[in-house]
């Protein structure tokens, strides 16, 4: 059995945690981001199907091109932040299960139609984009997640000719506490769940 993590565990993945609007003047290192994805890829995918796929915009060419995709707001937290990431989602996923589930090699067969594959897409895609999210954490990083901009355009300049679909992005490196505002509301327990 496993132990608890420790109050200062807790408070760093979660209680304490917040989504930054902006980062210090401090780079993110390419070892960081492989050191993200080797920790978002163990979380639990439906069949390990595992279709987040990211693109990771570092240069000021890419982000500046991602951020023509976003909202007035969003896009200059894209273009200051160190990196942002384009968390995609791959809707032939189903042809690596022979590879990522290989205890049954029937596991492509159970997706022919390409909407029900969109469904799992989606849905396993933002599981890894959670992961994505706790493991920057877990690393020291601090993480800016958003919607507000053009899927379509993303997907045309970021994934032309693939089976890929954005889903979200997020900005990434080390916040800067002033550009947060207090912490909107979270519900108690009673308020949003049943216990049957």
């Amino acid at each position: 059995m496993m132990p608890s993590l420790d109050d200062g565990a807790l408070d760093q993945l979660f209680r304490t945690a917040r989504t930054y609007n902006g980062y210090v003047d401090k780079p993110v290192e390419e070892d960081q981001l492989r050191a993200i994805w080797d920790l978002m890829k163990m979380g639990p995918t439906s069949a390990n199907m595992l279709p987040a796929r990211i693109v990771w915009c570092v240069s000021g060419e890419a982000k500046a091109r991602l951020a023509s995709c976003a909202s007035a707001k969003n896009g200059p937290k894209i273009v200051k932040a160190p990196v942002t990431a384009i968390i995609g989602m791959d809707i032939d996923f189903h042809e690596q299960l022979p590879e990522f589930f290989p205890h049954d090699q029937t596991a492509k067969s159970w997706f022919p139609d390409p909407e029900v594959r969109k469904v799992h897409a989606l849905r396993n895609s933002s599981l890894q984009g959670g992961y994505f999210i706790m493991a920057a954490r877990a690393l020291g990083l601090d993480t800016g997640p958003m919607s507000g901009f053009d899927n379509a355009r993303v997907d045309e300049l970021f994934f032309a000719g693939t089976s890929v679909k954005s889903n979200f992005i997020s900005t990434l490196g080390y916040g800067d506490p002033s550009t947060i505002f207090a912490r909107s509301p979270r519900p108690a327990f009673e308020r949003f769940n049943r216990i049957l």
